[in-house]
């Protein structure tokens, strides 16, 4: 599919995948428009990105504020007309123990709130056009743990799985018309989403301009996922035995862990 005069709204999109991914879209000639809270931010995007040649506006808006969510698509409707792509990538991760989260339901909520509610308000918001046209698509930013047993991560993902089971039904009510849903499961990836973890530093992880092609490929290519492969093989060996493959993970994870932190002490 072209991506030339498409116009593709990516939420996070003042840093990290998110920046990356709007400007090698805009490279590829569509018309990108940038969402994100951090408003001086989200302005230098869409700068360098004109002052490249591409196309970009910058719609400030903080996604965990319904009211705010509703303006900024209004306001995306009125100056742009109608939304081709809409790419719900903004996020938040929590990386804590269960056991650390007893007293912390608002974790959840918080998580919950981008994740999940965001994405779909603005599906919401974008979807009758689509509807009208018979021609769109939208891109759910999910991630490689929902594919697998990961543990520490129960609230990131919860809300990342609850977006997944939105994204399958609405594919499914979708399947027979010109409209795609596509999700991206990406791995770890070196953002300054990842940053705060120190224990990162020491781990491989995708960059943000692999991550980038990923959402370009998701545009131009329309499948249903996007994964590494040892992602899709764990999403069968979860289905095909749960117990077990969760029992490895935990292992996998607490070793690695484990030699994460002696090297971080060395």
């Amino acid at each position: 599919m072209a991506i030339a005069d498409k116009t593709i709204v990516i939420t996070g999109a003042s840093s990290g995948i998110g920046e990356a991914g709007a400007r090698r879209l805009a490279e590829r000639g569509a018309r990108v428009c940038l969402v994100a809270r951090r408003e001086d931010e989200l302005q230098r995007v869409a700068d360098d990105i004109r002052a490249a040649g591409g196309q970009a506006w910058a719609y400030p808006a903080d996604l965990t504020d319904e009211a705010a969510v509703a303006r900024c698509a209004e306001r995306i409707l009125a100056e742009h007309g109608h939304v081709d792509v809409l790419i719900n990538n903004a996020g938040r991760s929590i990386r804590r123990p269960i056991r650390e989260a007893l007293d912390r339901l608002h974790d959840y909520r918080r998580t919950m709130e981008i994740n999940y509610f965001a994405a779909v308000q603005l599906t919401l918001a974008f979807l009758p056009g689509m509807l009208e046209r018979d021609s769109g698509q939208i891109v759910n930013v999910s991630s490689f743990a929902t594919l697998a047993p990961v543990p520490r991560f129960s609230a990131y993902v919860g809300s990342k799985a609850a977006l997944e089971g939105f994204s399958q039904s609405l594919a499914a009510e979708l399947a027979n018309t010109g409209i795609a849903v596509t999700v991206i499961c990406y791995p770890l990836v070196r953002t300054p989403m990842t940053a705060p973890t120190k224990m990162y530093d020491n781990i491989s992880m995708m960059s943000p301009d692999e991550a980038a092609q990923w959402m370009v490929d998701a545009v131009a290519k329309r499948p249903a996922r996007i994964a590494r492969r040892v992602g899709e093989a764990m999403a069968v060996a979860k289905t095909a035995a749960p117990g077990l493959t969760t029992s490895i993970m935990a292992r996998v994870f607490d070793y690695r862990a484990k030699k994460l932190r002696k090297q971080m002490e060395d």
